[in-house]
């Protein structure tokens, strides 16, 4: 090389990654017992107008809020956006769980959500007449933005596997058992 010549070097930096043999060991545990479930947990506490604090474990609390078109003080994100938050995080959890199990070494990942949510019932409070399928979301949008040592092929296969295997997403797609009911 001459001494005119510069050598330029790419350095690429990694995203923190999580346990891979830890994931192969809960795997495992899914793989020997299909049918076994956790509880996800929350106490909401109503504040005052439509801010509402939400407590989970020892964290601090999310807090919701409604914009001030919708009357609150929009202090903090809406409930659905909430609900996207909650989807974003599952989606970026699933996609490093299966790069991780792959190999493949992940330096970006942005999750772009959005979705068309309508509210003329009013929550019911006088608002039009509307049937359950006819509120919230009416169509979600992701766009997932990865770069890793994986070709786009490889990479759209993880978030494709991802997408498919995601709990929230699933939540999101398919009807389940929903009970509502006075506490004691």
């Amino acid at each position: 090389m001459s001494e005119n010549t510069v050598a330029e070097k790419t350095v690429t930096a990694y995203l923190k990654p999580i346990d891979r043999e830890g994931l192969m060991g809960f795997a495992e545990k899914g793989r020997n017992n299909p049918g076994s479930r956790g509880t996800n947990k929350v106490h909401t506490v109503m504040q005052g107008m439509y801010r509402s604090l939400s407590y989970v474990g020892d964290h601090t609390p999310v807090v919701v809020d409604e914009p001030l078109h919708l009357f609150g003080e929009d202090t903090a994100p809406a409930p659905g956006e909430i609900v996207l938050s909650g989807l974003g995080g599952c989606l970026a959890v699933g996609i490093t769980a299966v790069a991780t199990w792959k190999q493949i070494k992940l330096s970006r990942l942005e999750i772009f959500l959005e979705a068309d949510i309508g509210n003329p019932a009013a929550w019911g409070a006088g608002g039009a007449p509307m049937q359950p399928a006819q509120m919230g979301f009416q169509e979600i949008r992701v766009k997932v933005l990865v770069e890793g040592d994986a070709s786009r092929e490889e990479l759209d296969e993880i978030v494709q596997k991802a997408n498919f295997y995601s709990p929230v997403a699933n939540t999101l797609r398919n009807p389940i058992p929903f009970s509502i009911g006075l506490a004691n």
